[in-house]
C-alpha cells in the first residue's frame, strides 16, 4: 500500500536519475530491489503493532524548501573537558570539518509533508526517494546541490560533500529486523541514528517509547527533505505512557504538535567529530546515549578515527551500539573486519557479532560496548 499524489516529473529529470545505474542502492533505483523486497516481506511477518504504536495514517501539508547552506569549516579546536570526551583523536587528520547545525522543526508540521508520495513498509513509512530527488533536481533553492552533483559524478559518495543519506541501503533492514526479532527495548532510554539518512532506525526507537531520539546525518538536505518528514509521517502525538493523567493527556492532545515532536526529538547534520562538539557545548540539557544505531557509516576507513571519538564521545558508560555493515565496500576499502581491527587496536570497545547475513553480498550485525577495567 502507497499513499500517492499527482506528481508530474520531466522525461529529463527522470532519465538523469536513471543514469546512476547500479551504483544507486535505494529501494527505487537499487539493482538489487528484489532482494529489498523480499526483506520487506520478511519484516511484514515479524513485526506486529503494539501499544503506542505510531499512526498509520500520515498527515499531509505542504512540502517546505528551506535554502541550506552547506559550508566548510577549517577548526583545529578540540573539546578540552575531560568529563565529556573520551579518546580524543589528532584533528589533523580531519583539517577541514563540515560545520554541525541543530534543525528547527517547522512549526506547520503538514506544511513540511504535502506533495510527498510516502511509501509503507512493516509499521513505518517513508517519502519515496526517487521523488524527493527530482523535485530536489527542480528546485534551486537547496544550497548543497547534491543530487545534481552526484548525477555528474555518477556516485552516490563524494566525500566532504554528498556522504549517501538520500539512499536507504540494504543493511538498514537488516538492522530493523535484528531489533525486532530481539525485542530490544527503547523504553526511556536516550538513542542517536547516527548517520541516519531516512531516520527509520530512529523512527523504530520512538515507536518503542524511547525517552528522547537524535538524528544526524552529513547533510543538512537530508535532514530537513527526509529525516524530518519521515518522523512527522510516522509519528502519533497522542501516544502517550498509560500512567498519564486523563487532564494531563488532554493538555497535550491539545498542544503544539511541533511542541510535543521538539519534547522528544532534536536534528542535527555535520561531519560527527563537529556534530559531537555540538551537542556537548549546547546550552540546552545533554545527557550521554544509552543506545546508539547506525547502519552502513564504515564503508570509508579514513573517517573510522572521527567515527570511533564520536561513539567514545557520547555514548553512555553503560550504552550500547548497534551497527550494521557489509563485509566488505568493494572500491571503497572499509568493511567490519577492517572497523572491528581498528576498534582492537583502539582498545577502547569490545565488540561482539550478533548476526552474519549470507544473502546478497555478506553483510554482518554487531554491538559496540565499552571496555570496563575492574
Amino acid at each position: 500500500m502507497a499513499f500517492q499524489f499527482n506528481f508530474t516529473i520531466d522525461s529529463h529529470l527522470e532519465n538523469e536519475l536513471s543514469a546512476l545505474g547500479d551504483e544507486a542502492l535505494d529501494l527505487e533505483s537499487s539493482g538489487k530491489t528484489s532482494f529489498l523486497e523480499n526483506q520487506k516481506e520478511k519484516l511484514k511477518e515479524k513485526w506486529s503493532s503494539k501499544d503506542c504504536d505510531l499512526s498509520k495514517e500520515p498527515l499531509w501539508g505542504c512540502k517546505s524548501s528551506p535554502e541550506v547552506q552547506a559550508s566548510q569549516v577549517c577548526d583545529n579546536s578540540l573539546i578540552k573537558s575531560d568529563e565529556i570526551t573520551r579518546d580524543l583523536e589528532p584533528e589533523e587528520k580531519q583539517p577541514c570539518l563540515k560545520v554541525a547545525k541543530e534543525h528547527d522543526i517547522p512549526k506547520d508540521l503538514k506544511k513540511v509533508i504535502e506533495n510527498k508520495v510516502t511509501e509503507v513498509i512493516p509499521d513505518l513509512q517513508h517519502g519515496n526517494l526517487s521523488v524527493v530527488k527530482m523535485t530536489l533536481l527542480k528546485d534551486n533553492s537547496c544550497g548543497e546541490d547534491i543530487i545534481s552533483k552526484s548525477l555528474s559524478s555518477h556516485s552516490d559518495l563524494i566525500t566532504g560533500i554528498y556522504e549517501g543519506g538520500m539512499k536507504i541501503w540494504e543493511c538498514t533492514f537488516d538492522l530493523l529486523a535484528y531489533l525486532t526479532d530481539e525485542e530490544v527495548q527503547f523504553a526511556g532510554k536516550r538513542v542517536l541514528d547516527l548517520g541516519c539518512g531516512a531516520g527509520l532506525l530512529g523512527i523504530i526507537a520512538l515507536k518503542g517509547k524511547a525517552k528522547e531520539i537524535h538524528f544526524q546525518d552529513y547533510n543538512s538536505t537530508v535532514i530537513d527533505e527526509i529525516t524530518i518528514p519521515n518522523v512527522i509521517v510516522n509519528s502519533n502525538f497522542e501516544c502517550e505512557d498509560d500512567e498519564i493523567s486523563e487532564p494531563d493527556l488532554k493538555r497535550r492532545r491539545n498542544a503544539n504538535p511541533a511542541q510535543q515532536l521538539l519534547s522528544k526529538c532534536r536534528f542535527f547534520s555535520g561531519e560527527w567529530y563537529e556534530f559531537s562538539k555540538l551537542v556537548l557545548s549546547s546550552k540546552k540539557d545533554f545527557a550521554k546515549y544509552d543506545i546508539i544505531l547506525t547502519s552502513e557509516t564504515i564503508y570509508n576507513p579514513s573517517y573510522y578515527s572521527p567515527f570511533h571519538q564520536t561513539l567514545s564521545n557520547l555514548l553512555d558508560e553503560n550504552g550500547q551500539v548497534f551497527l550494521a555493515s557489509k563485509a566488505h565496500y568493494f572500491g571503497v576499502g572499509g568493511g567490519v573486519h577492517l572497523f572491528q581491527k581498528f576498534i582492537e587496536e583502539r582498545n577502547v570497545f569490545e565488540t561482539r557479532t550478533l548476526k552474519i547475513i549470507d544473502e546478497g553480498l555478506k553483510r554482518i550485525l554487531i554491538k559496540m560496548t565499552f571496555k570496563h577495567t575492574h
